[in-house]
């Protein structure tokens, strides 16, 4: 490490230790009243991952690769009357990544920092880096799976009253303070983003809408590399992120996103997402808390042809969501830029859930997965088949807090996967298994990363 990083890396963790002393300090030398006020949380996730082709197959030549990670937050909240500010601050790593006599490294950040103004009753205003987590986390999720987890520095204006809620949010971003205008170079974020979102609830049906204005910095240079052209461009996505009807044990539920304007390349942008699926659940023992839930149901994700001759993106981004929840859980489409820009996605799949009681569960997710334009080789179209992923996973709450969370995933690629990941000889086996603790004294998820 040179003396830049170690400056940083000391300034970064002394930045910290001064917040929490100072947090420590107004808790000492508060009122006795006031005590309820201030709450201390955290959590602590370990996981150990073995990957033998996630996130992209792997070939006869490569090793599967096994690591263990893990995530810490300390967390702080302060609630008066008018206004409640949260603080959130993590450490993320691997073991083993640092030496056993390390001093400083740069693993530790602010996740969260915010303030909520109380307005009146129902009106309050939210500022600073937040978790945005709406709907199914399809578009705008925390990304809670992922170690490092989402978070957005951004204004929020919230008006929630009875069944109805509005959140009008606004955030620009610029990489540092500065005398003059430059670039935004910080990589998969948008330079300016608008947002509309509102959500109805009646007695067995729950509708909501959204607006998401996603402006992308981009850059010309000439020859010699000096810059000639700058600006932002705009896509916006609009759509119902949430369609629900609920009667007994039965829930029928979909989605709908379509996305317009103009991708950082200028291309035309016309995408969409669909989803519609069914679920049942039959409750076996109510007191011991038994029951099977059942979820049938497939996504449409448009793509782009690689035969296209025209100039229009056809290829719908999720953009801010939480992927790994959605199209098998080995991560192969959306998650980290994966399969973006790409042919698109056709998922039809089935879930499966059984909670033997209120601690433990047990569920088994299928995947048919099929792209949604042309793949083309040598010139001729393949089939569009790209394989089929089974997801089997286990969650059982060891305490009140302290869950065990264990899965294991498998790839049945076909020729057409291989060819989009440009991989010339694949393992015959592509598999995943991993097991994690979370200990979430403070949360009502108990388990992280998965969908029913």
């Amino acid at each position: 490490m040179n003396r830049l990083q170690r400056t940083s890396a000391f300034s970064k963790r002394t930045i910290v230790q001064l917040a929490l002393c100072l947090c420590t300090g107004l808790a000492v030398l508060m009122p006795q009243h006031a005590f309820s006020q201030l709450t201390w949380g955290g959590q602590l996730l370990q996981r150990s991952e073995f990957r033998n082709g996630y996130g992209k197959l792997i070939d006869t030549i490569q090793d599967p690769a096994f690591s263990i990670g893990q995530r810490t937050r300390l967390q702080a909240t302060y609630t008066h009357e008018k206004v409640s500010f949260f603080v959130s601050v993590q450490d993320i790593r691997t073991w083993g990544s640092t030496s056993q006599t390390n001093t400083t490294d740069g693993f530790l950040s602010v996740h969260e920092a915010w303030s909520e103004i109380k307005l009146d009753t129902s009106w309050t205003l939210k500022l600073g880096r937040q978790e945005l987590n709406y709907d199914n986390a399809r578009f705008l999720g925390n990304l809670d799976w992922a170690l490092q987890a989402r978070s957005h520095d951004i204004a929020l204006l919230k008006f929630e009253k009875n069944k109805m809620k509005l959140h009008l949010g606004a955030a620009y971003n610029a990489a540092q303070e500065s005398l003059t205008h430059s670039p935004y170079a910080v990589a998969n974020q948008y330079t300016v983003a608008q947002m509309l979102w509102m959500e109805r609830s009646w007695d067995k049906f729950r509708l909501s809408f959204l607006f998401w204005n996603n402006g992308l910095q981009y850059t010309k240079t000439d020859s010699l590399g000096a810059l000639t052209e700058q600006g932002v461009r705009y896509t916006q996505t609009i759509g119902l992120p949430t369609i629900r009807y609920e009667s007994g044990g039965l829930t029928l539920s979909g989605f709908y996103y379509h996305q317009i304007g103009e991708d950082v390349g200028k291309r035309v942008v016309q995408a969409y997402d669909a989803n519609v699926q069914v679920s049942y659940k039959v409750d076996m023992n109510k007191e011991k808390g038994s029951a099977l839930l059942t979820t049938l149901g497939g996504e449409l994700l448009s793509g782009t042809a690689q035969d296209a001759t025209d100039k229009v993106n056809r290829s719908f981004a999720p953009m801010y969501g939480t992927n790994h929840g959605h199209n098998g859980y080995m991560d192969y489409f959306y998650v980290g830029g994966r399969h973006g820009n790409s042919v698109g996605l056709m998922d039809v799949f089935l879930r499966v859930r059984y909670d033997l009681n209120k601690r433990t569960f047990l569920s088994m997710n299928i995947h048919e997965l099929q792209a949604a334009a042309n793949v083309m080789k040598n010139g001729e179209k393949m089939d569009n088949r790209l394989g089929n992923e089974i997801d089997l996973s286990m969650g059982h709450l060891l305490n009140d807090v302290v869950s065990l969370q264990m899965g294991y995933s498998q790839m049945f690629a076909t020729k057409t996967l291989q060819q989009l990941g440009s991989a010339p000889v694949i393992a015959d086996m592509q598999n995943w298994a991993y097991i994690a603790v979370l200990v979430r004294p403070n949360m009502k998820k108990r388990f992280t990363g998965l969908q029913f």
